[in-house]
C-alpha cells in the first residue's frame, strides 16, 4: 500500500494546533522531529520538551488522498493559523516501517509495565512486557493520553478476574495491557476495521488472543464490566457518556482520555448524571478523567 507523507515546518508554539489539526482530517500518525538540528538534554521528569523549530510529520493512505486535495483541507483546518511551509513524500509500505523503527525504543509506564519493540530486548524481562511494533492503527504509548491509561492500568494491581472494556481500542495496546495484568476478558471496540486488525496482530503476538474480544461498536453485547478505558475525543466522548455508563457494574471505574485541557469541564459535565469524579490528571494539556459509576 502506497503512503503519502506530509511534513510542516513550524515553531514549538503550534505543535499541538497542527497535529491535532492532521488527526480531524484522517491522518493515520502523527510523529515530531528537530527541524534545525537543535539538540534537546535530558529533560524534567513527566516533560515533554519540544525543538524551537520542529516538522510535524502526518502520514496518510495515498489511494485515499492526493495532496492536492491535502493541502487545501489542512488551509481549511488550521485557520486562521497560517499554513507553514510543506513537503510531500510518497512512502512505500517498507520504507515507512524503517522510518518508525529507528524512533521506537523501550518504554516504562508505572512500575511494571513496558511496551517495547519486537527487534529488541525487553530491559527488564519479568516486567510486564507488551510487544507493539509501529502500525497502522494509533497507539504505541508515545502520546500522553495513552501513556496516561497505560499508567493508570499500571496503578491499580491485580486485575484477576475482571471484565473491561477498552473503547477506541486503536492497535490494542491498552487491551493487551489489561490482560497482560491479568483481565479474564476485554472487549476492544472500534469503528476502525484497520484497527481492529491491528488488535487481533498485536493480542496474537503478545500471546493474548482467547482473552481479547476486537469488535465493532455495534457487536457489542448487552453486559456489565468491571472497569471501562476510553481514549478518543471529547466529542464523541460526550455523545457516549449515556451509552458507556449503561456497561459498568455500579461503583466500576470509568477511565476518560484524549481529552484537551479546555475541553475537561465539558465532558466531567456529560458524565456527572452517570458517574462521582474521582481524579483529574493533566500530561502536555492532554487531560486523563476517572470516575466511578454510580
Amino acid at each position: 500500500m502506497p503512503w503519502l507523507q506530509v511534513i510542516l515546518d513550524t515553531e514549538a508554539q503550534y505543535v499541538e494546533e497542527i497535529s491535532d489539526g492532521l488527526v480531524a482530517i484522517g491522518a493515520i500518525g502523527v510523529t515530531l522531529q528537530d527541524a534545525a538540528d537543535q539538540a534537546l538534554y535530558e529533560p524534567p521528569l513527566n516533560t515533554t520538551p519540544l525543538w524551537k523549530r520542529t516538522q510535524v510529520v502526518g502520514l496518510f493512505d495515498a489511494d485515499e488522498i492526493d495532496s492536492l486535495t491535502l493541502s487545501v483541507q489542512l488551509q481549511n483546518v488550521l485557520a486562521p493559523l497560517p499554513l507553514p511551509s510543506i513537503q510531500f513524500q510518497h512512502l512505500e509500505d517498507q520504507e515507512w516501517i524503517q522510518m518508525g523503527r529507528s524512533d521506537f525504543h523501550p518504554m516504562r509506564f508505572g512500575n511494571r509495565v513496558w511496551i517495547c519493540p519486537s527487534w529488541e530486548k525487553p530491559p527488564q524481562p519479568q516486567a510486564v512486557n507488551i510487544f507493539l511494533d509501529p502500525g497502522l492503527a494509533f497507539g504505541t504509548g508515545t502520546h500522553a493520553t495513552t501513556a496516561l491509561c497505560l499508567e493508570w492500568l499500571d496503578q491499580q494491581g491485580d486485575w484477576s478476574n475482571q471484565v473491561l472494556i477498552d473503547y477506541g481500542c486503536g492497535s490494542g495496546i491498552l487491551a493487551i495491557t489489561a490482560a497482560k495484568l491479568g483481565a479474564a476478558q476485554v472487549w476492544a471496540v472500534d469503528i476502525d476495521p484497520q484497527a481492529l486488525l491491528a488488535t487481533q496482530a498485536n493480542a496474537e503476538k503478545n500471546q493474548v488472543t482467547p482473552l481479547i474480544n476486537a469488535i465493532l461498536p455495534t457487536q457489542l453485547p448487552h453486559l456489565k464490566v468491571d472497569g471501562l478505558i476510553a481514549n478518543i475525543l471529547s466529542a464523541p466522548l460526550i455523545e457516549l457518556a449515556p451509552t458507556l455508563a449503561h456497561y459498568l457494574r455500579p461503583a466500576a471505574p470509568i477511565v476518560l482520555s484524549g481529552i484537551l485541557k479546555e475541553q475537561t469541564q465539558a465532558v466531567i459535565a456529560a458524565y456527572t448524571p452517570y458517574f462521582t469524579l474521582i481524579e483529574v490528571t493533566e500530561r502536555d494539556n492532554w487531560m486523563r478523567i476517572v470516575a466511578t459509576k454510580l
